[in-house]
């Protein structure tokens, strides 16, 4: 007998199962018996389905050098426990016209903040109090310009939970004669306008700022010399979970390098271990870091030691090479002294020592105020998974500097940032990389009013907006924002006057 097909295929399980429920009372109802068979149900319960977030919070620090003038709203994430705010860093002679210029202590405290140092998550709730989120508001204002003066913003960039393909943007908005003084018309004549040329006399630097320290540095270490870098890895017991991610970055890391620069590979746990000596054989210290187990304590001090003596007398040890060494650890060294004096005597002997705090337990200050050659070269990394973005910055820092986004004067910068400026978030990829989720990563944003700038700036002023704008990476093979039509994620904005 033939059965429609939308029976058979179409009825749901719920139907079938009711159908099958109303069979079997009907049978027993007329004496046909009851048969037991061996039966079992496994159910898959309470399935959902939520949708990912993709959330983008800006942050930054400005400084200026320069005359009287007045920055506004400088947020200091959560600075002191509270939404605290306080003018740039004195820098110069300047003069501020609100509250006192903060120490360089107040300073680097943000900076300990950027770096994950503090015990504060800038993807919270608790943040938004504190951080940009599409509110406007300005940057600084600075209302008597001279040639001369200079000024910088740091914009900290969080991308939270998932990985974002992010983009600069800016336009200026107003760039205003504001008339003519009598030095000014002397030197130009009649200008009848109304635009002004302070925009083309600014000029201007926007920079990927790897370590957030508000300064450009151009020069890789290696930049002119051979290179020799000891990886200086914690494998004591508490490693056990961090091990693999370890692997994988310290590799990638080595993968970035090329002849004739070296690396070598040192683990400590109870004591040290020189697991490859300095070679530009990089399969061979990415097989060493492979082998890699954790147990044991933390020795810090003799990992330190080691490295530094293959550094400067091991058997391919150079004179004259760029000495690097980079300690991380997820601990507390064993003893402190002994790790501080063996950090001491490997930074005067001229190696940059950089450092990684892994994870809460890690002894963040001491490393930055101790092991470190400088505040700027202790990075942080919250969370196993950051390892990859944190040795990627390194390898930017150590091997090339800082990468320029754009340069010129501020007209031709926006211009380019009109259009929208796609970012790159591992620069050590030849491919365009999205940023990581659950990252932070810097901006740096520099402009200056050469000194020999003549009167034809005299009363003019510029006005001009930034904005940042995150797009999702996943499913999302050729990214393409037209930025002009899309209302920016969150902005800051700035306005400078002559």
């Amino acid at each position: 007998m033939s059965q429609d097909t939308n029976d058979t295929i179409g009825l749901s399980r719920r139907k079938l199962l009711a159908g099958l429920g109303a069979v079997g009372v009907a049978s027993a109802g007329a004496g046909l018996g009851t048969t037991a068979y061996f039966n079992d149900t496994e159910t898959f319960e309470g399935n959902t389905l939520t949708a990912g977030e993709l959330d983008l919070k800006l942050d930054y620090k400005s400084t200026y050098l320069g005359g009287p003038g007045r920055l506004d709203d400088i947020q200091a994430m959560g600075y002191g426990g509270g939404n605290e705010e306080f003018l740039a860093q004195d820098l110069g002679d300047g003069q501020y016209l609100l509250g006192q210029a903060p120490s360089p202590g107040d300073m680097q405290e943000w900076e300990n903040y950027i770096q994950e140092e503090e015990d504060f998550s800038f993807c919270s709730d608790e943040a938004d109090q504190y951080l940009v989120n599409g509110d406007g508001i300005p940057v600084f204002t600075l209302d008597d310009v001279k040639p001369g003066d200079s000024g910088e913003v740091t914009i900290s960039l969080h991308i939270c939970d998932n990985p974002a393909y992010v983009y600069l943007a800016g336009e200026i908005t107003e760039n205003l004669e504001n008339g003519q003084s009598e030095p000014e018309l002397d030197e130009e004549g009649e200008d009848t306008d109304g635009i002004g040329e302070l925009a083309d006399a600014i000029e201007v630097c926007v920079w990927y700022d790897e370590d957030c320290d508000n300064v450009y540095e151009p020069t890789g270490t290696g930049e002119q010399n051979e290179l020799e870098v000891a990886l200086v890895s914690d494998v004591s017991g508490s490693m056990s979970q961090e091990i693999g991610d370890l692997q994988s970055a310290a590799k990638d890391f080595v993968d970035n390098l090329s002849s004739p620069d070296e690396a070598a590979a040192i683990s400590f746990s109870d004591g040290a271990t020189l697991d490859q000596e300095l070679t530009t054989n990089y399969q061979s210290v990415k097989d060493a870091i492979d082998l890699y187990t954790a147990g044991g304590g933390t020795d810090m001090g003799q990992g330190i030691s080691t490295g530094s003596t293959e550094l400067l007398t091991g058997t391919n040890a150079t004179a004259g090479a760029s000495k690097v060494m980079i300690v991380l650890t997820d601990g507390q060294p064993s003893s402190q002294s002994a790790a501080t004096t063996a950090a001491t005597t490997a930074k005067n002997a001229g190696i940059r020592v950089f450092t990684i705090a892994l994870g809460s337990g890690a002894a963040t200050t001491y490393l930055e105020n101790n092991i470190a050659s400088t505040p700027g070269d202790a990075f942080v990394a919250p969370d196993p998974a950051d390892l990859d973005t944190v040795y990627a910055e390194i390898a930017q820092i150590v091997l090339a500097g800082e990468q320029k986004i754009a340069e010129g004067t501020m007209t031709e910068v926006f211009t380019q940032l009109a259009e929208g400026v796609a970012l790159n978030g591992d620069r050590q990829e030849e491919e365009r990389q999205p940023y990581p989720g659950a990252t932070t990563q810097c901006i740096g944003f520099e402009w200056t009013l050469p000194a020999e700038v003549g009167n034809e700036v005299q009363t003019d002023s510029v006005s001009f907006d930034i904005g940042v704008y995150a797009e999702q990476s996943r499913h999302n093979d050729n990214p393409d924002v037209s930025v002009n039509g899309t209302n920016v994620t969150s902005n800051s904005t700035g306005n400078v006057s002559n």
